[in-house]
């Protein structure tokens, strides 16, 4: 499976998600799967301790979603699954093969809505592929979802934890979105505040020599580069003013499969307006766990 698979629940977070995951769908030009887990469904589905209610309730989400996407993106491919999996099961099953997974969030201070409690965050810290956290409240969705409010909004900001060849991933992810969007690509990387201005200076040189190869690979794409003294966790959420999406990366788990999202991910999904994008910093043929 290809294209982007985005979880719904008939919730306004994944409503929102599945909007943006049809915009994006329609400008990488490719499919979107939506996905509905019966076993995983918000307290207040009617009967919702009988299975086939709950089935029921499931499809009708489904329906109701792929109609509300089909009005308004007439051409996009659109494929529809209803699972008796948990949803983070489902959504880690299929990020093996799909290109992006899309999650929907109840706003600040919350990361989970169709996916309930710590079930986002499971996924976000085992997805083999990248994974984009969508607010409800998202106002560049939310405000006019066929042009998608991104008035004054004309940049991707990418957290490059560690200059050199573990940035490829999200150096990939940034610059392919920022091309297919016209966007700018902001590559920040954060230092300590008493490095030294040593240090700065050789981050900043290992940061141009990381970004070169993306420049070159994609010519028509601007990028600002930044060397910030200060936690990560700190300036990357303050650098999103007019971003479009925030992505940030997740290191590899060790071999027994233990997962765990850092600082700068918690503080992203918190603090950050627009959407957050968590990739995997290794080729996905070599993932561990």
């Amino acid at each position: 499976m290809t294209g982007l698979v985005v979880g719904v629940d008939g919730s306004p977070a994944g409503t929102t998600a599945a909007r943006w995951a049809a915009h994006e769908a329609e400008v990488r030009h490719v499919p979107v799967h939506l996905l509905h887990s019966w076993t995983t469904q918000p307290p207040n589905v009617p009967v919702a301790d009988q299975a086939r209610s709950k089935r029921r309730y499931g499809q009708e989400v489904l329906l109701r979603t792929a109609s509300d996407l089909r009005h308004h993106h007439g051409h996009l491919t659109l494929t529809t699954e209803l699972v008796s999996a948990t949803a983070a099961q489902a959504l880690l099953d299929r990020s093996t093969d799909a290109d992006l997974l899309v999650l929907g969030s109840r706003g600040h201070g919350s990361v989970a809505s169709f996916l309930l409690g710590s079930t986002a965050l499971h996924v976000l810290g085992l997805t083999r592929c990248p994974a984009v956290v969508v607010r409800a409240d998202d106002a560049t969705v939310e405000a006019d979802w066929d042009h998608l409010g991104t008035a004054g909004r004309n940049e991707i900001v990418v957290g490059v934890r560690e200059p050199g060849p573990a940035a490829d991933p999200l150096l990939e992810f940034a610059f392919t979105t920022a091309d297919a969007h016209g966007l700018l690509v902001r590559a920040i990387t954060a230092v300590p505040p008493r490095s030294g201005p040593c240090n700065g200076k050789d981050q900043r040189a290992r940061l141009e020599a990381t970004l070169t190869p993306w420049q070159e690979k994609f010519p028509e794409v601007a990028v600002v580069q930044h060397v910030t003294a200060g936690p990560a966790a700190e300036v990357l959420p303050s650098s999103c003013t007019h971003s479009r999406l925030l992505i940030v990366g997740r290191r590899p788990h060790p071999p027994r499969g233990v997962w765990k999202l850092g600082p700068v991910t918690h503080a992203a999904l918190r603090h950050v307006a627009c959407p957050v994008a968590v990739v995997p910093q290794f080729p996905v043929g070599n993932l561990a766990g």
